[in-house]
């Protein structure tokens, strides 16, 4: 295992990060907390510590398995939770990302996590009742109190994270750094805007749902079983089809598996990207982990990258076009390599200054 920065921080992370939504069997799948707990041994034992839960995964389980778990070693975790959706039902209160729910939510997930602060607490998503300025100020407060070292968000559209981390900065409260996003060969929508927003704010992209809901495993090609609508996104259709195709051909010429091949793509992308594991069986946690050995070579990436390629629409599609570039970089832009966004070679020449 490797590790890197978390965004703008100083803290380091393992280039995978443990996802605990399947830690507990509350929700009628998922793992029992035996073995919810030998998965996270592993995971340490290939070098893993960045372990990522939420105080509504499985009732409040998997905080609790973690907590559990950590016992007697939770300093050499970075963890994080996540606060935000609703905890008490007909309890409008205990939804959302105002001050109060911020601070009883986060009291309860200490409890069940049996520590005195996270290193991360993570926005779980947009809440539009509630103004920004008591947002970013009330997370300040619970690093101010130590009982949160960094601060990140999840779901959120990149121009709001952009005014949060402005206005943050600006009154010199605690600033976003890292952002949770779905994100995956058959979801790269989030290159319109969402990830170079993350690069020029310096915030670390956790990827969640990596694999496609197992789409990018390969196992449903072809079957009724693919056509994937959970959270309101769609997996399906021909296209879908023949990027995992794709996938699983360039798997079976490196001798690795459709699903080693997805994450090392996305440790491939610019930036920091920090893919979460999720795994309900240690053997599919054990072959996911063996993704860290993955390397790419160029001609792999370049079909990986060009066969799932987004739509990412304007003023993207207008500034692409070569008379439009020379217009703003002028006509010798072929020239110029912005090696500060440039994590491999460029795919081709738009890439550049793309």
């Amino acid at each position: 295992m490797r590790y890197t920065l978390l965004g703008r921080s100083g803290i380091r992370v393992s280039e995978f990060a443990l996802g605990t939504m399947t830690f507990g069997e509350d929700w009628g799948w998922g793992a029992a907390p035996e073995t919810s707990a030998r998965l996270l041994d592993i995971y340490a034992d290939a070098g893993g510590n960045f372990i990522d839960t939420a105080n509504v995964y499985t009732g409040g389980s998997s905080e609790s398995i973690v907590g559990r778990a950590l016992k007697g070693r939770r300093d050499r975790f970075v963890l994080s939770t996540k606060y935000t959706a609703q905890t008490v039902p007909g309890d409008l209160n205990t939804a959302g990302n105002h001050r109060k729910n911020l601070v009883t939510s986060l009291e309860a997930s200490l409890r069940r996590l049996n520590t005195d602060h996270v290193d991360v607490l993570w926005v779980h998503a947009r809440d539009t009742l509630t103004p920004l300025p008591e947002l970013m100020r009330a997370l300040d407060d619970q690093v101010r109190a130590g009982k949160v070292l960094h601060v990140g968000v999840s779901d959120w559209s990149a121009w709001e994270i952009a005014q949060a981390n402005t206005l943050a900065e600006l009154r010199g409260w605690s600033p976003f750094v890292g952002v949770q996003l779905r994100y995956n060969l058959l979801a790269r929508s989030v290159e319109s805007e969402l990830t170079p927003m993350a690069q020029a704010h310096d915030l670390a992209v956790v990827a969640w749902g990596p694999l496609a809901e197992g789409r990018l495993t390969g196992k449903y090609l072809g079957g009724s079983e693919g056509r994937l609508t959970r959270g309101g996104w769609d997996f399906s259709g021909e296209r879908g089809d023949h990027i995992v195709r794709e996938v699983v051909a360039v798997a079976d010429a490196g001798g690795w598996t459709p699903a080693q091949v997805a994450f090392a793509w996305l440790r491939s992308r610019p930036g920091t990207v920090v893919p979460l594991l999720g795994a309900t069986s240690e053997e599919q946690l054990t072959t996911n982990l063996a993704a860290v050995d993955v390397v790419l070579d160029d001609d792999a990436l370049s079909r990986l990258d060009e066969i799932s390629m987004p739509e990412l629409g304007f003023p993207h599609d207008v500034m692409a076009g070569e008379d439009m570039i020379g217009l703003v970089y002028g006509d010798r832009w072929r020239q110029v390599v912005d090696r500060r966004r440039a994590s491999r070679r460029p795919v081709n020449d738009n890439e550049k200054l793309a």
